[in-house]
């Protein structure tokens, strides 16, 4: 009996003929893309939709990581000092420094410094929550007056301390005596506090500092801050120092003194960046206000 071989089928005929199949009964295949719905959409939409996002991406991009920060790389020749941008209508420039400057050459921060811009007052960090003293506050806080500064004390304030047990422990470290600034409170964090325990803990603050100086507090606090935790009346009359880095004017329309406008300053005698700051007013106004005067 004769036996007959069955051809076999080629694989890739099959292969060829299923893809065939499914090329005609897909004539979009190739041609575009599923969405997830389904929907197919022709290579020339696809690319439509990807230039689209990349415009809204970039466009995001500047707004918020650019645009904030564009005054800080601005160079201006007339306005340059210190390494930054220096803001337009102001004579009264000061510093704010602690700890983190190390060592500081006062004879050289006295003598080297912009004749435009000269350095007028120092704050100095003094404490921080109820048992921490910076460790330079009391070289620094002589070297500011022996050097010919206005000096002041601030206190870095904890939420999460008691605030009469904070205010105690300032005025333990802190011996201000006439010509000195008032002493200022130093308010970045709110804890786990709610806006009204807030208010009431840093209230308890400044009416002991208040007390035991005989001076009103000045209270240190981002635009930001402010408005969002501290707007109730009662605080605005304090004297206020205001942190608005990199930018040409102070965003508020309350009343301030001080304004803490950059944290990259390169001063003479200081090798680390430094906070620099203007005060609002004239040289005078400015001596009037330290304790002793009236």
């Amino acid at each position: 009996m004769v036996e007959i071989k069955k051809k076999k089928r080629s694989t890739t005929t099959k292969r060829r003929n299923t893809h065939t199949q499914y090329k005609r009964k897909n004539p979009y295949h190739r041609s575009g893309k599923r969405n997830k719905n389904n929907i197919l959409l022709p290579h020339g939409m696809m690319k439509v939709v990807r230039v689209v996002f990349l415009v809204c991406f970039f466009i995001a991009f500047y707004y918020f990581f650019v645009r904030p920060y564009a005054y800080r790389w601005r160079y201006i020749p007339d306005r340059e000092g210190y390494g930054v941008c220096m803001p337009v209508g102001y004579k009264v420039h000061g510093i704010d420094i602690s700890h983190y400057q190390g060592t500081i050459n006062w004879t050289e921060l006295r003598n080297q410094q912009l004749e435009k811009y000269p350095i007028r007052f120092v704050f100095v960090k003094a404490t921080e929550g109820s048992d921490y003293a910076d460790e330079n506050f009391e070289k620094n806080f002589e070297n500011a007056r022996k050097y010919g500064f206005i000096r002041g004390a601030y206190h870095f304030y904890n939420p999460d301390v008691p605030a009469l047990k904070q205010a105690d422990f300032f005025i333990s470290k802190v011996k201000l005596g006439q010509g000195d600034l008032p002493p200022v409170l130093d308010v970045e964090k709110k804890g786990f506090k709610s806006k009204h325990d807030l208010n009431v803990a840093l209230k308890l603050w400044l009416d002991r500092v208040e007390m035991h100086y005989g001076v009103k507090p000045i209270i240190y606090a981002s635009y930001k801050f402010k408005e969002a935790y501290l707007n109730d009346s009662i605080f605005d009359k304090y004297p206020y120092w205001i942190a608005h880095y990199y930018v040409d004017s102070v965003a508020t329309n309350r009343t301030w003194k001080f304004w803490q406008h950059t944290d990259i300053a390169t001063i003479p005698g200081i090798k680390e960046d430094v906070d620099l700051n203007i005060f609002n007013g004239s040289l005078i106004d400015l001596q009037e206000m330290t304790i002793g005067k009236e």
